[in-house]
């Protein structure tokens, strides 16, 4: 019985990581990458064993390691900011926000 290349898995994690991508996607992109190149090197390896599109599962590959890049960049802004901001003007502009929020 030949195993399914079946990128549906990977199209999924990458795109939920992209939509996630201010709370950690990179936790499922990255996986997703993985997950899509052992799978195209296993099939490459051994093509009789598997049936399914390999353009497919390439671009899905090429999908999640997008939506890596774009997680990493993020994170690496986000501790930039965090990095070199004033905490007390971080906190009066999280209660700005806040009480703004409250009055309408």
């Amino acid at each position: 019985m030949k195993k399914q290349l079946n990128p549906t898995l990977t199209y999924v994690l990458s795109i939920l990581g992209f939509l996630c991508c201010c709370l950690g996607g990179a936790v499922l992109s990255i996986p997703a990458y993985f997950i899509a190149h052992k799978k195209i090197k296993d099939a490459e390896l051994n093509p009789d064993d598997y049936e399914g599109d390999l353009k497919a599962m390439r671009t899905a590959k090429t999908v999640a390691l997008i939506s890596s890049i774009i997680n990493l960049l993020v994170l690496i802004r986000v501790i930039y900011v965090l990095a070199t901001s004033d905490w007390d003007e971080l906190q009066r502009a999280w209660q700005e926000a806040m009480e703004k929020a409250q009055q309408g």
